[in-house]
């Protein structure tokens, strides 16, 4: 197991150097948002916010913001299940051009296949604690639509995430891993 520390917008080497169960940290832009800023975008057919085609780094999140007059305050944070946007994953992959995707559980096949043909991975927080990374997180802004809110946010340096690289490039995955281990040690029984 290695650590990394990368910064975004992120080196494609960078990334194909990353193997499951590998700990990364992350620092730079990112954006934020839930399924229904991707049904509106692949469903309905809106335009894609501004952040989803400007950053590489996809975190699967509705965080909780206060807006003040001159700033935004950041209250909770909390990765939701990346498996719940499996429908339009593999699109958001491709047409966003992501690197990183940041959420709890894993991504489908189809999703899976675009992002080792993208060399984009999945990495799952080691802690899903609402407010562990409050602290280091920054909104730059917000993105409104009718229906959902895009926030274009700032990692700071060393610091919000701290990941298990879940998913790679090569399409090797935690799960994967985890039968394989379990058939050996059944076979040598």
């Amino acid at each position: 197991m290695a650590v990394y520390e990368l910064q975004t917008p992120f080196d494609s080497a960078e990334i194909a150097k990353l193997r499951v169960g590998d700990l990364v940290y992350v620092s730079g832009k990112a954006f934020t948002c839930r399924s229904r800023l991707h049904r509106r975008v692949f469903d309905e057919n809106h335009p894609s916010p501004k952040a989803a085609v400007e950053r590489d780094l996809l975190i699967h999140v509705g965080p909780i913001v206060l807006r003040h007059p001159d700033s935004y305050e950041l209250v909770s944070f909390m990765p939701t299940s990346s498996i719940r946007f499996e429908k339009w994953g593999a699109r958001a992959v491709d047409e966003w051009g992501l690197r990183m995707i940041i959420g709890k559980t894993t991504m489908g096949e189809e999703t899976m296949a675009m992002m080792q043909k993208k060399k984009c991975v999945h990495v799952s927080p080691q802690c899903v604690s609402p407010n562990f990374w409050v602290q280091n997180i920054n909104i730059t802004d917000v993105e409104l639509s009718q229906v959902d809110e895009t926030r274009p946010i700032y990692i700071k340096q060393h610091g919000a995430f701290f990941a298990l690289l879940e998913l790679n490039v090569k399409g090797n995955h935690t799960a994967e891993a985890k039968l394989l281990k379990l058939t050996k040690r059944q076979e040598e029984e």
